[in-house]
């Protein structure tokens, strides 16, 4: 067999190989990955990347090389999972920078680092001053993960005892311009609903790039002329506009009225409907 041929076996055959342990192994952003694993699959890589152009090595020995390192890899990925003990030896604990807003400089001595260091892991954080951290820990993998002081932390819908729409996924319906009947089932629509969305926007499928249902039935699309602009939904906003006419309306029946009956029977009816107005609205101001 000529040589370059069977540098091209071998480096086919390694690439592969390289494919089938990484998705086996780990399934983590490089910068997510411990110095361990990353050690582990740059070493796996560089053993099919010598073993593919140095033909001298023998094939027998090569793959035992592989199967021992990929076996490692692998068996300390599974023990990892199953055992909270070995973890931590093989990956470490996460370790306390910050406590009560005070920094543990015994702690950054231990772990080598300095306070360029902290300063630039709190930046990437968006904290900036040191004073409004209430807790920091560093990981095993080198990342910095912070608490901030209470009064630093944004205002949620749950500390105004706001009420909010639930979350719903938003699905991909089209892609590429093709249409995705498995997200439509999901949300319990079909494509003639589609299609019927799309003729409110003035669009046809064969001009969409991507559409989107999302957490409120709402689809929104994107398409292939990016000149053209696509028409806002209006639904949501008409049913605002119209509840608050009904409310106006049945106010202004209260005033003109003289019968005591009729006025109670109307502002009954105003209360009834700003009691669905706020259940709406969540809906409604999300959109």
């Amino acid at each position: 067999m000529p040589g370059w041929l069977e540098v091209a076996i071998r480096s086919f055959v390694g690439f592969l190989l390289l494919i089938a342990i990484a998705r086996m192994y780990v399934r983590k952003p490089i910068g997510e990955t411990s110095h361990l694993e990353f050690g582990l699959v740059a070493s796996i890589a560089v053993i099919l990347a010598i073993g593919s152009i140095q033909l001298a090595i023998p094939i027998g020995h090569l793959l035992v090389a592989i199967l021992v390192w990929a076996g490692a890899a692998i068996g300390i990925a599974y023990l990892s999972v199953m055992n909270a003990s070995f973890r931590s030896v093989i990956y470490g604990k996460g370790i306390p920078i910050m406590k009560d807003g005070k920094i543990l400089e015994d702690n950054m001595k231990k772990q080598h680092l300095t306070t360029d260091e902290l300063l630039r892991k709190l930046r990437a954080k968006q904290v900036f001053q040191v004073a409004d951290v209430e807790f920091a820990v560093l990981e095993g993998n080198g990342e910095l993960n912070v608490l901030v002081k209470k009064e630093q932390q944004p205002i949620t819908a749950k500390m105004l005892n706001h009420q909010v729409a639930p979350i719903k996924e938003p699905e991909t319906v089209i892609m590429d311009g093709k249409i995705l009947t498995e997200p439509l089932a999901t949300r319990g629509l079909n494509q003639e609903w589609l299609k019927t969305e799309l003729e409110k926007k003035n669009a046809i499928l064969e001009n969409v790039f991507m559409a989107q249902i999302d957490e409120y039935g709402q689809l929104t699309i994107d398409l292939f002329n990016d000149k053209m602009q696509v028409p806002k939904s209006t639904e949501l906003p008409m049913l605002e506009a119209n509840i608050k006419s009904v409310i106006a309306s049945l106010e202004t029946f209260s005033l003109d009225t003289e019968n005591p009956q009729a006025k109670q029977r109307y502002k009954w009816c105003v209360e009834q409907m700003k009691k669905v107005h706020d259940d709406v609205s969540p809906f409604t101001k999300g959109n």
